[in-house]
């Protein structure tokens, strides 16, 4: 049986509950949930701005699959979770163009997206990623 391997990372919010930014065991890795934090200055950014809020959510999530070894092709699935259906246009079209900068295979991962409250509420995305590593 492999071990689980933390991965922490401070281009990503710190946790700030009992979980960690990723764990890493037998070749997945699994991102926890990340918001709009901008990990420089410890606050949420994009207030009312979902376009700016997934931005600033999937570079967390990218950073902390770096911190483990990873890239955003590595990725098989995404789970994204708004708070409102209105902004899943806007969400689309920046999840769009961040994975076409960031899978250059084409190989698009799975997805899901649920319509959800939030732990905080300025945080309209909450983005997580499930990974394979090499």
């Amino acid at each position: 049986m492999s071990e689980k391997t933390i991965v922490l990372t401070e281009n990503a919010p710190a946790p700030a509950h009992v979980f960690s930014q990723g764990v890493k065991k037998g070749g997945l890795f699994q991102v926890s949930g990340q918001g709009p934090m901008d990990p420089a200055i410890n606050e949420y950014v994009g207030a009312g701005d979902v376009r700016a809020q997934t931005r600033r959510t999937l570079e967390n999530v990218k950073a902390i699959l770096e911190a483990g070894g990873c890239s955003v092709e590595d990725v098989i699935m995404f789970r994204i979770y708004l708070t409102a259906r209105a902004d899943f246009p806007a969400m689309n079209e920046v999840y769009g163009d961040f994975i076409g900068k960031n899978v250059p295979s084409g190989a698009l991962p799975a997805r899901t997206t649920v319509f959800v409250d939030l732990p905080h509420e300025v945080m309209l995305v909450e983005i997580d990623a499930l990974a394979v590593t090499s």
